[in-house]
């Protein structure tokens, strides 16, 4: 990930059929409050549906929110297809209803970082601004 012009461009996603999606809409608003643009995908997307979004939308990350319990399966299926279409300077982090022990094989995998109830939203916003490339100074 190198320096780039503008806001840091992050897709929040809301992949499989999980169709609760409040705590994405919270996060897509206080990113895009921080100074980002967000693009929201909407409830149900398949992992090549967000992914194609990140590319054509040039992401700097994908944001994924999944409740359902196929966090092992919708992740690693992003981060696969990342890899297959040489995408894999997009970052990917997410957050929902993921116990404490899926943790460690996701970032195996290379998620970058996870986000349980409780997080703050700051604390997401913190932790995309140290994480995902800077924008370039005006």
């Amino acid at each position: 990930m190198g320096v780039a012009a503008g806001p840091i461009r992050v897709v929040v996603a809301k992949p499989g059929l999980d169709g609760h999606d409040r705590g994405a809409k919270v996060i897509a608003r206080a990113l895009r409050d921080a100074g980002m643009e967000v693009i929201y995908t909407g409830l149900h997307q398949t992992p090549e549906q967000i992914v194609d979004t990140a590319i054509q939308e040039d992401a700097d990350a994908i944001g994924l929110s999944i409740l359902s319990g196929a966090h092992n399966t919708l992740f690693a299926a992003v981060i696969d297809l990342l890899k297959e279409r040489d995408a894999e300077d997009i970052l990917v982090f997410g957050g929902g209803i993921i116990p404490e022990a899926d943790i460690p094989p996701l970032k195996e995998k290379g998620v970058a970082e996870i986000f349980t109830p409780g997080a703050t939203t700051q604390s997401i916003v913190d932790w995309v601004r140290a994480n995902v490339r800077q924008p370039a100074e005006a």
